[in-house]
């Protein structure tokens, strides 16, 4: 009996942590609505560029759409690279890491609050961008089923940032360094995602291999269940796809959680949080 009062504690410690942690992202977002500059004009200017060239092209109509949701769920990479993965070296420099790690709450139910708060702030910028995207360019959808749909972009947004929470551990292992290696990564996890065209371009093998990003998976099966031509332009069958998914999801909340325990290890016994500094 008082094995299981303590399980259920540890429970709704977790439950109030990841609570805790999601909520000042998503009431700042509502405060704060600078971002409605900011996080939608930029990515309206890329999608403009696109649908512009496409239609110089005189590329199908459908392209107009794979631009404006790719524009959509590109504000969900920017928050997972900028602000998922930088957060536990923020959370360093202000000294409430240290805090957390002596803390009788998991570090993994805090990442997990982090990212809770990153994917519904973030969801509200990518409907704004999706809304005047699809009003602007008069984009047609011929939504196959609303469900699956919905179950793939949940998929990939778990994917993406379990893939935040591995991430946000090596930024603060390798410390400065690894803005760098963000900079490094951004252009090309943009160009073999696919977020204004389809992956498919690339060939089959290079985007098989482009799949270890959950967007590239994710976006192609979305774009194949809500367009007309989209199932043309797919890389993979929808169910092949939300397979890849799943795996995607299982591998990065595993890796998230190895590279978050090596963390806590490394500042216990070396009495530091970085392979690089003391």
């Amino acid at each position: 009996m008082e094995t299981k009062v303590i399980k259920q504690d540890c429970w709704r410690l977790f439950a109030r942590t990841v609570i805790g942690r999601a909520y000042p992202r998503v009431v700042g977002t509502l405060r704060d609505l600078n971002w409605l500059f900011f996080d939608v004009f930029f990515p309206l200017v890329n999608m403009i560029g696109y649908v512009l060239t496409y239609q110089a092209l005189k590329a199908p109509q459908e392209y107009v759409g794979f631009v404006v949701l790719g524009g959509a769920m590109s504000a969900f990479w920017f928050n997972v690279l900028w602000s998922m993965s930088t957060q536990l070296y923020w959370e360093k420099e202000t000294g409430n890491l240290s805090l957390y790690i002596v803390s009788p709450t998991s570090m993994m139910a805090i990442l997990l609050g982090m990212a809770l708060g990153g994917m519904l702030s973030t969801a509200l910028r990518a409907v704004v961008i999706l809304g005047i995207g699809t009003w602007l360019f008069h984009v047609q959808y011929a939504v196959t089923s609303f469900w699956v749909l919905f179950a793939v972009f949940m998929l990939m947004i778990i994917a993406l940032y379990g893939m935040g929470m591995m991430t946000a551990s090596l930024f603060l292992l390798f410390n400065r360094e690894g803005w760098h290696i963000a900079n490094l990564f951004e252009p090309p996890v943009m160009l073999f995602s696919g977020f204004y065209f389809p992956v498919k371009t690339f060939g089959f093998w290079p985007g098989v291999a482009a799949s270890i990003i959950p967007l590239t998976m994710g976006m192609d099966a979305m774009r194949q269940l809500a367009f007309p031509s989209g199932e043309a332009t797919g890389l993979l069958p929808v169910r092949t796809e939300i397979i890849v998914l799943v795996g995607l999801c299982v591998f990065y909340l595993l890796a998230a959680r190895w590279f978050l325990a090596y963390m806590e290890k490394l500042a216990i016994r070396q009495g530091k949080i970085s392979d690089r500094l003391s």
